[in-house]
């Protein structure tokens, strides 16, 4: 498959034998080269015991080396060794000054890994591992360096040149080009480098942080982007002065700078002092993005700001600590956005993720521990169980220990350990030694892979008013360990008297608990819990906001799962038990899709969330939304997608013709033609009046077709006329759609963040029969292979519309085989993503799975990158 296939181990870390003291660049941009000569101060490394005076440097195949210096004096070929984009400079004495002059074309750079041109400006991406392409360097992120870095470029076509840290000077050159000087003095690893070279206009806003110091704020973007600014500097703001209150983190330098790119691989990267972002993740405004986009954006512009502390001041070791700061910051960013919105939408909404994309990682083929101990390619394990299980498990920390001990925990870490590269043992020492609890057990979830189930029983003696629950936790096997060792986890949980209310609890040999909300230590395989004077049967409220990321296994009743859906105070349990009831829901509409109806219970308990005025709109169209196929595919033994897909629509219908009326009242009640705006409230009106539209056009009447119809011409807001037309896409008549999708693209051919819009509706449309139109959009003007953010639009919305990439003749897997031997050679981090759902095969039917085989085994034949090689590679060894 492929030369590259070097297992990198966790186990075989050591030091790096120099360190390099300083890092001098000179970067001067031309038209067909681009020269970069690095001066580096290097001394050998006290920490190190190695025997050796080799200094070995990496580098990329791209790179042409002209020529290499040590303390002034040219070296010869016997003084240093070019092998396999390594960099080997013998006989180094303790201190010295090396220079290296290279040669770089990062207009041919595809991987958008390093420096590469997007459009007409020139970017970099340097994490993981990209900055090995721009020069040869110690590229690892517990080698850090103070930057000093000059660039150069012509000025008509690159007057804006950016780079880490503070501006030191700039000025004319001859022929037309111009340089500019920057310095960043706080030391940092070469992957949070970054650089810009472009015609760019700017955004300016300033803050005040708590100790006084004015920070100017700067966004860069293309000028016909300059109108989407606002919105990305206003939550800049916000996540800068929340930082602040919850975690006493103030800003360290005087300017914070944001560049919008449109060819990027990741969301954005927190380079210090200059974030550079994904267009799609910045660039914002009512009339193209939609409320779920703005929240994003929100989201990401904290997350990346956020890093200033947990991933910049203190970084992390290898890269097998990813998690290190990657989990502790979307924990961060997701409190951030909780404490904006709503807390419990936000919960659902992660808690949605994790069960459909990080529970699906855990049960395949790729399923590693967030501290994983072995990697091919590191970009692989850029992953939802690093970033979105890594926060669940910092989100336990804080769970077990509470607000106060946690962020006596936090502080102590980051002022423990400011300006050094650390692992995750150091967070977890920095949490016990602060709080005094012992997590010795708990740092299990740092070397276990796979999802625990709860399974919980209970018993109630009337007679001696006990209640007992027992817990007991099992994890399967997945590649790296058979055997799984007791996780210790908090199970948040209540019970519940007739009325809904929490009882005062009082544990057996503890005594009253301080709190009707208890939180249990769960650290056995098995045990129970005996609370006493408990007067009558309680119904038990499990996992209170998903406190830990298991599955839950208790026997509940039909009556006591409404019980909860209409009474829990907890947002989290009380959309979980309206998702079980759904879910049960569609599993009898499986048996019998044809004329399936629903039970009244299940109907009274939709209507009342549905008339209810005085519950959060966004919360109601959490509780009445249907669970997603791929949800539903999880809670199978075997997932037959056409039963999935044909029961759910059967239970869509089956909603739609039981509360017609309540639907069509509650869109209209919620239906605000008025000025727009981004409240909390209007925001959740319109997600709740979409989803009883969706419900709507479910019907075959006409109607409610000519409804969505009006709701789109109005264009009243991306969010409305998205999902009008999103909807009437997805409906079997197409008669509809077709001139809207046209008309659509013709108001919006010439925004780039729209048209990806616009092929993902198409594409990720749950209707049969989808793929020849999405080859046919491969075809179109506005589609090109070489951007992740169109790839992601088209062909991984493609793969998320399950009955169209399972498809039963095979075509979706061809397809989408066929597109990673395309994307492979020009980019292999997307072609790999776009591999790891045909390694999730074992749960499908047989056909099914043979038919994923058959492609994976056809991949393999191909010489594949690294990236694509890891993933297919252990998808088969799992066959």
């Amino acid at each position: 498959m492929t030369k590259n296939t070097q297992v990198i181990y966790l186990k075989d870390y050591q030091v790096p034998v120099f360190i390099i003291e300083t890092t001098d660049l000179d970067i001067r941009i031309g038209d067909e080269y681009t020269s970069v000569v690095a001066r580096l101060k290097v001394s050998r490394n006290p920490a190190s015991d190695a025997d050796t005076s080799e200094l070995v440097l990496q580098g990329g195949s791209g790179i042409k080396l002209q020529e290499v210096m040590m303390n002034g004096l040219i070296l010869d070929d016997s003084d240093y060794d070019l092998e396999d984009a390594a960099l080997s400079i013998y006989q180094c004495p303790e201190t010295f000054e090396l220079t290296t002059q290279c040669l770089i074309q990062p207009q041919l750079n595809t991987t958008l890994e390093g420096l590469y041109k997007s459009g007409g400006m020139y970017c970099t991406q340097c994490e993981a591992q990209g900055f090995r392409n721009i020069t040869y360097y110690l590229d690892r992120p517990d080698a850090l360096s103070i930057f000093t870095t000059r660039i150069s470029a012509d000025k008509e076509r690159y007057p804006i040149l950016l780079a880490n840290g503070n501006p030191v000077e700039q000025g004319e050159l001859d022929n037309g080009e111009h340089f500019a000087v920057w310095h960043d003095p706080f030391p940092k690893p070469a992957y949070l480098f970054a650089m810009v070279a472009g015609d760019l206009v700017r955004q300016d806003d300033v803050f005040t942080t708590m100790s006084g110091r004015k920070v100017d704020l700067q966004i860069f973007v293309e000028a016909h982007n300059s109108h989407k600014c606002d919105h990305a500097l206003a939550s800049l703001k916000r996540s800068m002065l929340w930082d602040e209150k919850v975690y006493g983190r103030e800003y360290d330098l005087d300017l914070f700078m944001i560049v919008a790119v449109d060819d990027f691989n990741m969301g954005a990267m927190e380079n210090k002092g200059l974030n550079i972002f994904n267009s799609d993740c910045v660039l914002a405004d009512p009339a193209t993005s939609s409320d779920a986009m703005f929240e994003r954006i929100e989201g990401i512009v904290a997350h990346e700001y956020f890093h200033n502390w947990s991933g910049n001041r203190v970084t992390c070791r290898d890269w097998f600590q990813l998690s290190l700061k990657e989990g502790f910051t979307v924990y961060r960013d997701s409190q951030y956005t909780a404490d904006t919105y709503s807390a419990a939408v936000k919960r659902i909404d992660d808690v949605t993720v994790l069960r459909t994309h990080q529970f699906a990682e855990d049960a395949g083929p790729m399923a590693h521990p967030i501290r994983p101990a072995s990697y091919i390619e590191i970009n692989n394990f850029y992953s939802v169980t690093v970033y979105e299980k890594g926060a669940e498990v910092v989100g336990m920390i804080h769970t077990l220990l509470g607000d106060e001990l946690f962020r006596k925990g936090s502080d102590l870490y980051f002022d423990r350990h400011d300006g050094q590269a650390v692992t995750t043992d150091d967070f977890i020492a920095a949490m016990s030694d602060a709080s005094g609890v012992d997590l010795n057990q708990f740092t299990r979830w740092y070397s276990q892979a796979g999802t625990p189930t709860l399974t919980v029983t209970d018993v109630y003696d009337a007679a001696c008013h006990e209640y007992r629950l027992t817990v007991e936790q099992s994890t399967p096997a997945t590649p790296e360990c058979q055997l799984k060792q007791p996780f210790h986890l908090p199970l948040r949980m209540a019970l519940l008297d007739v009325n809904g209310v929490q009882m005062p609890l009082t544990l057996k040999n503890v005594g009253l608990l301080p709190n009707k909300d208890v939180v249990l230590n769960i650290t056995k395989a098995s045990e129970t819990f005996v609370f006493e004077g408990v007067t009558h049967e309680p119904v038990p409220s499990l996992l209170r906001g998903f406190c830990a990321p298991v599955k839950l296994d208790y026997g509940y009743t039909q009556a006591q799962l409404l019980f909860l859906a209409s009474k829990d105070t907890d947002g989290f349990c009380r959309w979980e038990a309206c998702q079980r009831l759904l879910i049960d829901a569609v599993a009898q509409a499986m048996l019998k899709p044809v004329g399936y109806q629903l039970e009244l219970e299940l109907v009274t308990m939709l209507r009342s969330s549905l008339v209810d005025e005085t519950l959060d709109p966004a919360m109601v169209a959490k509780l009445v939304q249907l669970p997603s196929e791929a949800y539903l595919a999880e809670n199978q033994s075997t997932v037959d997608v056409d039963l999935i897909h044909a029961g759910r629509e059967a239970m869509r219908v089956a909603i739609a013709q039981a509360l017609e009326s309540q639907l069509l009242d509650c869109y209209q009640r919620n239906h605000d033609t008025g000025p727009f705006s981004q409240t909390g409230n209007a925001i959740g009106k319109r997600a709740l009046k979409n989803t009883c539209l969706s419900y709507l056009n479910s019907l075959d009447d006409f109607n409610y077709q000519a409804i969505a119809q009006v709701q789109y011409d109005l264009q009243a807001n991306m969010t409305d006329v998205g999902a009008a037309l999103q909807i009437l896409t997805g409906h079997k008549n197409s008669d509809i759609s077709a001139p809207l999708l046209a008309d659509f693209y013709q108001r919006w051919q010439h925004d780039s963040q729209v048209v990806c819009q616009w092929f993902a509706m198409q594409a990720g449309a749950n209707l049969p029969g989808r793929l020849t139109h999405v080859k046919a959009l491969l075809e179109h003007d506005a589609f090109d292979i070489r951007n992740p953010n169109k790839v992601r639009s088209l062909v991984g919305s493609f793969i998320r519309s399950a009955i169209n990439f399972h498809c039963a003749d095979g075509s979706g897997y061809e397809f989408v085989a066929d597109m990673i031997l395309r994307l492979d050679p020009i980019n292999p981090m997307i072609a790999a993503n776009l591999a790891k759902p045909l390694g999730r095969f074992k749960p499908h039917t047989i056909h099914r799975q043979e038919l994923m085989q058959a492609q994976l085994h056809r991949l393999s034949q191909a010489k594949l990158s690294s990236d694509v090689y890891e993933v297919v590679s252990k998808a088969l060894a799992a066959s």
